[in-house]
């Protein structure tokens, strides 16, 4: 499949059913912005058996309720719907980890649920605590808060947060000529897609995609290792390499969202993006042989609804 002489691989991705619950984090001191999205979204992933989080949006301060700017990240953890008790509690404790070494110890900050949802977690316990038995419940800004008095003022977020089950390690591959042009496609496909309600790039501009363990792998206990048949410069060195000749580099951008909607369109825009770009030779996408995700997102799909709507 070609679009705009690009190839489209006939291929897929494989995703997968994850917990989410959405964040709206206020600052007063705006300079501190980039900093708490940062450290707030940094800790390990998924794939590990934590949790992964991403930026969604920036907001001014006439969409938040203390009208202070902030931005809206989502936090998503392993689901696993045959044991749903011991997945919401093991993603609890990591919310709150997270909550409190990512945001709580950054000055000014204040956090709101941002998912409307029947199903909520009370974080008076993972998070209110840390108040020592002087955290205290008030009313603020018509929500139902949790106060803890800190060292640099007082510090506030809501006490119920929704949380929800969506799609999560939807990707598109980018078979680049040349870093420089991996790079700026990269780039460019995040920040469009930052524009896009619902979903994340938890990764932002992937320089290694995984893969599962393998038999005979060397290092099994360090869980999924370099995908060797795409790492461009051993193209001639194995056998079984799969990287197409020209291609020096392979930037993956990973989405998760909402829903398989969400995920989906935010592919379809990243794709669309990506064949208009410079230096892109062929789209394709990660899977794991269809062994592990529950969903599959073929990129053919994609492509015949992009093919309707590109523009030319």
């Amino acid at each position: 499949m070609m679009l705009e002489g690009v190839e489209i691989e006939d291929t897929y991705c494989e995703a997968f059913e994850g917990i989410v619950t959405r964040l709206l984090v206020t600052l007063r001191d705006e300079e501190l912005m980039h900093y708490t999205v940062a450290q707030s979204t940094a800790l390990p992933s998924i794939v590990v058996g934590r949790t992964e989080a991403g930026l969604e949006r920036w907001l001014q301060g006439d969409k938040t309720p203390d009208k202070n700017p902030g931005f809206i990240a989502q936090i998503w953890g392993e689901w696993n719907p045959e044991n749903p008790e011991k997945s919401l509690k093991k993603f609890y404790k990591e919310l709150g980890l997270r909550i409190r070494q990512g945001i709580l110890v950054i000055p000014t900050t204040t956090v709101f649920n941002a998912l409307e949802s029947k199903d909520k977690f009370d974080l008076m316990e993972n998070v209110g605590y840390c108040g020592d038995v002087y955290q205290s419940d008030v009313e603020l800004f018509d929500r139902k808060m949790i106060k803890i008095p800190l060292m640099m003022g007082d510090w506030f977020i809501e006490r119920h947060v929704g949380y929800t089950t969506g799609i999560s390690g939807g990707n598109i591959w980018l078979m680049c000529d040349s870093e420089k042009n991996a790079l700026k496609v990269g780039k460019k496909i995040v920040d469009t897609l930052i524009h896009v309600e619902n979903i994340v790039t938890p990764f932002a501009i992937c320089s290694a995609g995984s893969k599962t363990v393998y038999k005979g792998q060397p290092h099994p206990e360090i869980g999924p290792t370099t995908n060797h048949q795409y790492c461009p410069s051993l193209r001639t060195e194995i056998d079984e390499s799969l990287v197409p000749e020209g291609v020096v580099s392979i930037p993956e951008i990973v989405i998760n969202g909402l829903t398989m909607v969400d995920v989906k369109q935010a592919m379809s825009l990243a794709i669309k993006v990506g064949v208009k770009s410079k230096g892109v030779l062929k789209i394709s996408a990660g899977n794991f042989g269809g062994n592990l995700g529950k969903y599959k997102i073929h990129l053919n799909d994609l492509y015949n609804d992009i093919d309707r709507k590109i523009d030319k």
